[in-house]
């Protein structure tokens, strides 16, 4: 075995990273072409919320770019992941109002080949459990 290939999947990895950050920097501008640069061109992206599933990068692109009320902020919470199979937490603000959002992306060959986003509204915390929890931001 190389020496060398001990540090393959780690570096695989760090160019995932390094494509997942540059994908959401480009989000948040507002760079349509950018952002779209990680998907592979027969991506799929579903959003179980709303039963909808996109087909190809193109149409994803599309879609995005035609949002009626342009995503006003970006606060990536983490990414983690290894392998082929990575997590973004992040908040988006759409008109003054946050979704939390989850993507679940899959890679092959470096690209985004599907790609599972979850939405949530933000919801008031219930006073009958605050003496088991810590308020966060």
């Amino acid at each position: 075995m190389k020496a060398n290939q001990n540090l393959e999947p780690f570096m695989h990895e760090e160019q995932i990273r390094e494509a997942l950050n540059a994908h959401w920097q480009a989000s948040a501008a507002g760079d349509a072409d950018a952002e779209h640069d990680i998907y592979d061109d027969d991506a799929i992206c579903d959003y179980p919320q709303s039963g909808e599933r996109i087909l190809g990068r193109r149409n994803l692109q599309a879609l995005r770019s035609h949002h009626p009320g342009k995503p006003s902020g970006f606060n990536v919470r983490r990414i983690s992941g290894a392998g082929e199979l990575w997590v973004t937490e992040y908040t988006i603000t759409y008109q003054g109002r946050p979704a939390y959002t989850v993507s679940i992306m899959e890679f092959r060959d470096g690209k985004v080949v599907h790609e599972t986003q979850y939405f949530a509204d933000p919801f008031e915390a219930p006073a009958w459990r605050s003496q088991w929890v810590q308020r966060t931001a």
